[in-house]
Order: structure tokens, then C-alpha cells, then sequence
């Protein structure tokens, strides 16, 4: 029987995941296993979950149904230590407002919307590398500057209805939240996959940290 924490990265068909497990393996080392599961069993029986996601809200659900991770990942986000990433944060609220109107998971009040810029030299979807600005202090930002630059591929960002669990915030035209934190949870827009040094680092601190 392994020592090691047992990470599983939810595969349900629509992630950057073969990126995702590589940056968390290559930071783990003897500390955790990392494994790519489409199993619910192997997410119950997990230590800690990586949710990664891109794509579109209603595909990301009807591929959660599909799998029968719906419930897994609904289990995982209130019990142990869970990143979500991309996709992986907006399906967690209410409600999306992409492809005319899509019910999430609902593990946090709130809903998510397209961004709608005034200045037309900016461009949708928001890529690329923007800052990240922390907005409360927390294990997963442990030896990550203020301000560091995450990248970033998305058309919609999400709206909480509690602002106490926004933990970085961002701007593109106007300032939105870019990652939030609640109890044993994590999630980010931007990719840290994508990100360098900052995004290993993130990873580490996910790999290290026990949902306190």
C-alpha cells in the first residue's frame, strides 16, 4: 500500500489533462502519485482532486453526467483538498450563462457571464498572460508574488454571490474574479499548466497543502 497522497486528475473528456498530470507529476515526486481517472470510485478513493476543464459550460456538464462523475466531483469539492482549473471553476457555480443558459454543479452560489468590453482593442476570448492580484492570503499562493502573471483562455468569468471567497482578482477591460477559495477548495481561471514557474508553483502548494 502507497504512502504517497493519491492525487486524481478527473478526466470527463474535456480537459488540457496529458499538461495538467505532467506539471503536477513533475512537481509531486515521492510526495504523491498522480493519476488521470474517469473512474468515481477513483475519485472517492483519492486524497486530493484536480478538476481541469475547457471547452464550453453545457458540453463540460452533459460529459460529467455522461461519465457519472457528476456526483464524485460534487463529493470531492466538500470533503478534500480539490483545484479546480479553467472550466473547472466556472462549472462549479450555479449557473452559467453560456449556449443560452446552463445549470452547473453548484458548489458555490453564483453565476457565470461573458465578459462584455467597451474598448474595442480588447479582445474576446481573454488570452494570454495577464496578473493575477491576491486578494486574501492562502496555502496555494504560498511563494507566489503579488501580482504574478497567469495565462489565460476564456470568454466567461464567474460572478460570486459571496464575495468573502474571491482570492485573486483580474483585469480585462474590467476587474473580475480570477480565483476563488472556500474551506477545503481551490479554483482558478487562469491555466497554471500554462503558466511557468508560477503555475509549478501553484501546483506544489496544491500537492503540499491538506485543505486547511
Amino acid at each position: 500500500m502507497s504512502s504517497r497522497k493519491q492525487i486524481a486528475v478527473v478526466d470527463y473528456g474535456m480537459g488540457n489533462l496529458r499538461s495538467v498530470a505532467k506539471a503536477a507529476e513533475h512537481v509531486a515526486g515521492d510526495l504523491a502519485e498522480v493519476t488521470v481517472t474517469q473512474d468515481p470510485q477513483v475519485v472517492h478513493n483519492a486524497d486530493a482532486i484536480i478538476f481541469p476543464g475547457q471547452g464550453a459550460a453545457k458540453a463540460c456538464m452533459q460529459a460529467l453526467i455522461d461519465t457519472g462523475l457528476e456526483h464524485a466531483v460534487q463529493q470531492a469539492a466538500q470533503e478534500k483538498p480539490f483545484l479546480g482549473i479553467c472550466m473547472g471553476l466556472q462549472v462549479l457555480f450555479s449557473h452559467s450563462e453560456e449556449n443560452e443558459g446552463v445549470d452547473c454543479l453548484n458548489i458555490l452560489p453564483g453565476t457565470v457571464t461573458q465578459f462584455q468590453l467597451e474598448d474595442p482593442s480588447l479582445k474576446i476570448p481573454h488570452m494570454g498572460w495577464n496578473q493575477v492580484h491576491q486578494t486574501q492570503d492562502h496555502p496555494l499562493w504560498h511563494k507566489i508574488p503579488q501580482d504574478s502573471r497567469f495565462y489565460f483562455v476564456h470568454s466567461y468569468y464567474v460572478q460570486p454571490k459571496h464575495s468573502d471567497i474571491i482570492s485573486g482578482q483580474t483585469t480585462h477591460g474590467t476587474s473580475f474574479t480570477s480565483a476563488v477559495a472556500q474551506d477545503n477548495l481551490f479554483a482558478i481561471q487562469a491555466h497554471p499548466e500554462k503558466s511557468a514557474e508560477v503555475g509549478l508553483q501553484l501546483f506544489t502548494n496544491f500537492i503540499q497543502w491538506n485543505g486547511q
